[in-house]
């Protein structure tokens, strides 16, 4: 029994005092990052990874109205014009 209330004090106790804290000094070093960074009106950071997907998704769309000009061209020779 002592065992059980032990155990249900030291989750209070981390409830109440260390999760709070965790969290707190999270994201005030989060904060102090992001300050560092200072970006310019408008900016936003973006990621390696995010670029990289990006632009294999600007190379499939480009892929994309490359095969659909070819077809128009076939299709409608004076598409171009209109």
């Amino acid at each position: 029994m002592f065992s059980g209330a032990f155990g249900f004090v030291l989750m209070i106790l981390f409830l109440v005092v260390v999760a709070p804290l965790w969290i707190i000094f999270h994201f005030i070093t989060r904060w102090k990052q992001m300050k560092s960074v200072q970006l310019k009106d408008g900016e936003t950071v973006v990621e390696a990874v995010e670029l990289k997907r990006l632009l294999e998704r600007a190379e499939r769309l480009d892929d994309r109205v490359r095969t659909l000009e070819k077809l128009l061209d076939a299709e409608a020779p004076g598409w171009r014009e209109k």
